[in-house]
């Protein structure tokens, strides 16, 4: 059977059971196949079997009689609200967020009024005052028993104003729906701030982009934009795709991505991403990757997926939530119904006394323990440039002991760099690098790039040449002031060293790098010693990840005496000469360890690391890596840099640190209200007052993530 995907807009989510009574009322519906809500992002995706508009009508309409507001969104985008007549015929029979409260203290209010008036009837009106407070949360409450949502918070409430109204306790029941109709106006205002930072990438996307045409510029939606066209993107303007500047530099703000607060210097060749702004000068870029395939469609999704990739603390406390209720409602009756029939206790004390714990037993703070840390942790690994793929892979992260690495572009830079110069005709180095320095600019080969480079860097002036050309596998030739020069390998240029050259040449490949001999007239005059370096922040990194208990060992395919060199110079293990099949069992040798006290992570960017960061524990691949790295890894540092993959296992284990004492504080102040209630010593107002506290105090906690961790 064909289905197709449609998605809406949800607004009024503040924790995880929101999300249940969703998919609870979804999955009874016969057009849906599959249902998958993100509290983060304020989205629900549909499978639909049968997306006619009569069906897609009812649907929203389903989601609005469950308290939440949802709009049918059509290629990303919400449609445009109801007429007013058609609003009004679907709009909720009372007011949202804070007008519910001023609902439920009018009510209260005129009650309290009237009785005043009447005091004769006091206890009528308050009683009927409160009831239709209450109002808004029983026609929630039946909704979602009707949805398959029975044992609900609002069904809770629901029994305690009615039982409270019974037995004379009016005002009490009153109080009671006004406490609560604040504390889940604190509990929305909790959420939105904690998934402030998810929502905010959602919008760095620019409304136009400017294309350019043979007849000059087109204003088009970034949507239009296709591989190789050439955009123009003006000072204070957002990139609108991924791609490379082909005309022009300037000041980019990649903080969106990166979390860097200062502007990268970019100039012709650069990559550059969506969403980033042009901060002084107008440049121009050809589309690599459009719409729906940028690095921001990535963050987007991937943060919209993330919550379908439950931490398993998260998975098991939805499951106890959904026997907790009934158990409270079991022990309240429980309570309301031993003491007076056993014990000939006093019926009103008692039946009092069960609401009150069946009030403090509501389970909202401990559903939200563990959502509310995951979305702030999620929110601020996107700020500082860490991409998590769920709050499974969050939780995961904190239990790693050992962390393989790749060797070239993880711990390396990833591309060759000029590590020594010798000059053997009595010459300067300079003099020497300058003229292999023209010679190889002939040619694109990374080793010639890193010469060309190193010359620029100390502001050599490059002499001309002439009659210069390429040799197959050897090097390279030219003509300097008549004379003529060559580079290259000297087994392939066919030339016998002496011996102090073949020492150093000797000193150079021990040492893990390559060297390149210069020939003028055929005679050696010097040689070039290039090799690929270690990240500036790779020895520290390493060394963090030591102190937090992490063990880090190198598995490269590079030879035994390059593998060797860099993992002394980082002080690590490592397994050199592997083969991407060999790198995968030697990552799944170090998971299958007995010995391992822990999970194994894989950190890499190529394709030949793709299998075994899918086989890890935890695949952590390098933002600037391979886009099949970046697809099979579980998180992702955007700035390629060592340091964030140490951010990455403190915010894990902060994270894990919260949820515990989040899980604490929902717990234990719940037992202490439960006895208390129990025994008397808290009425309803304190039991409200205690949940809707907990509540509070735990998606504030989680928002403590959402500051700075210390790098």
């Amino acid at each position: 059977m064909m289905t197709t995907r449609r998605r809406w807009r949800i607004g009024g989510m503040d924790c995880g059971s929101c999300v249940g009574k969703i998919e609870t009322a979804m999955v009874r519906l016969d057009p849906v196949q599959s249902v998958t809500v993100s509290m983060a992002a304020e989205t629900m995706t549909l499978e639909l079997h049968d997306d006619s508009g009569p069906v897609l009508d009812d649907i929203t309409d389903k989601i609005r009689a469950l308290g939440f507001q949802a709009t049918v969104m059509v290629d990303g985008q919400a449609t445009m609200p109801p007429s007013d007549d058609e609003a009004s015929s679907r709009r909720l029979p009372w007011p949202e967020s804070l007008d519910e409260i001023l609902y439920a203290a009018l009510c209260l209010a005129v009650g309290g009024i009237v009785a005043f008036v009447l005091p004769d009837y006091a206890a009528l009106v308050m009683g009927i005052a409160a009831l239709l407070a209450a109002l808004p949360v029983m026609k929630v409450a039946v909704n979602l028993a009707r949805a398959g949502s029975v044992f609900s918070i609002e069904l809770l409430m629901v029994v305690a104003v009615i039982g409270a109204v019974a037995i004379g306790e009016s005002l009490e029941a009153g109080m009671v729906v006004l406490l609560f109709a604040i504390g889940e106006s604190l509990e929305g205002i909790a959420a939105g701030r904690a998934r402030s930072g998810v929502k905010s990438l959602m919008k760095l996307a620019p409304e136009t982009a400017r294309r350019v045409t043979a007849t000059g510029f087109e204003d088009i939606s970034p949507a239009q934009l296709r591989i190789d066209d050439i955009v123009e993107i003006r000072p204070g303007e957002r990139i609108p795709a991924d791609g490379v500047l082909v005309r022009g530099a300037a000041d980019i703000d990649n903080s969106h991505l990166t979390g860097e607060s200062v502007p990268v210097a970019c100039e012709t060749g650069s990559d550059v991403f969506a969403g980033a702004i042009v901060t002084d000068r107008p440049v121009q870029m050809r589309v690599l990757r459009a719409s729906g395939q940028t690095m921001l469609d990535r963050v987007i999704a991937l943060v919209e997926q993330s919550e379908q990739h439950k931490a398993p603390v998260e998975r098991f406390v939805a499951r106890f939530a959904k026997i907790y209720t009934p158990i409270i409602m079991a022990l309240a009756a429980l309570t309301i119904l031993v003491p007076p029939i056993l014990f000939g206790q006093d019926w009103n004390d008692w039946i009092y006394r069960g609401l009150a714990l069946l009030l403090i037993g509501c389970p909202c703070a401990l559903v939200i323990s563990t959502p509310a840390a995951v979305t702030s942790a999620l929110a601020r690994a996107t700020r500082i440039g860490l991409l998590i793929k769920g709050g499974a892979t969050l939780e995961a992260i904190g239990a790693v002991r050992v962390m393989a690495f790749d060797k070239t572009g993880t711990l390396t830079e990833g591309r060759p760099a000029l590590v020594g110069v010798l000059v053997l005709d009595g010459g300067d180095e300079d003099a020497l690098l300058a003229r292999t320095a023209a010679l190889e600019t002939v040619t694109s080969h990374p080793l010639a790039t890193a010469i060309v480079a190193a010359a620029r860097d100390r502001n050599l002036t490059l002499p001309d040449i002439a009659d210069a050309r390429t040799l197959a596998g050897a090097g390279v030739e030219g003509r300097l002031d008549g004379v003529m020069y060559q580079a290259g390998s000297a087994l392939r240029l066919g030339i016998t060293p002496d011996d102090s050259l073949a020492q150093w040449l000797r000193l150079q490949e021990d040492s893990g790098a390559t060297a390149i001999v210069v020939l003028r007239d055929g005679v050696p005059v010097g040689g070039l010693a290039l090799r690929d370096q270690a990240r500036p922040d790779a020895a520290e990194a390493l060394a963090h990840l030591r102190a937090l208990g992490i063990a880090p060992v190198m598995l490269t395919g590079d030879a035994q005496r390059v593998a060797a060199r860099l993992a002394g110079d980082l002080g690590m293990e490592y397994r050199a000469g592997l083969l991407p099949e060999d790198k995968l069992n030697a990552l799944i040798a170090l998971r299958d360890d007995p010995a391992t006290p822990g999970m194994v992570a894989m950190v890499g960017d190529g394709i030949n690391d793709a299998p075994a960061l899918k086989a890890a524990d935890v695949g952590i691949a390098m933002g600037g890596g391979t886009d099949i790295a970046l697809e099979a890894a579980d998180a992702v540092a955007v700035r390629a840099r060592l340091s964030d993959v140490v951010g990455l296992v403190r915010l894990s284990r902060r994270t894990r640190a919260i949820i515990r004492q989040n899980i604490g504080l929902a717990i234990g102040l719940k037992a202490v209200f439960l006895v208390t209630s129990i025994t008397g010593v808290t009425g309803l107002w304190l039991a409200v007052m205690a949940d809707t506290g907990a509540t509070v105090l735990v998606t504030l906690n989680s928002l403590r993530l959402l500051i700075g961790l210390r790098r």
